[in-house]
């Protein structure tokens, strides 16, 4: 699966998130939150070809810029878990619904 693919599904799953061309963003007046398959060639080699995608959660700070925070990596191979376990992880980095609220 490449890269587009795997984000083009996780848009189906995600429909208020934004693709740039390299990833899913959702946006909100003080979140930022990527998407992005991972790509290192050493890592994960033993995964069959399961893509990594990389969550990068970013906190607007007073001046206005978006600082990075959180950021956690996941393989799973099965879209739809995919797509719940990193629901999971934005609601509990955010405290809130990102697939609602952005």
């Amino acid at each position: 699966m490449s890269q587009s693919d795997i984000l083009k599904l996780l848009m189906d799953y995600f429909p208020t998130a934004v693709h740039t061309g390299h990833c899913l963003v959702f946006i909100s007046e003080e979140w930022r939150v990527e998407l992005k398959e991972h790509k290192n060639p050493s890592f994960g080699q033993n995964s069959k070809n399961i893509p990594v995608i990389r969550i990068k959660v970013f906190k607007k700070a007073l001046n206005g810029e978006f600082v990075p925070g959180h950021y956690e990596d996941f393989q799973i191979a099965s879209v739809g878990e995919l797509a719940l376990q990193i629901e999971r992880y934005i609601q509990n980095a955010l405290g809130q619904n990102m697939r609602e609220k952005a």
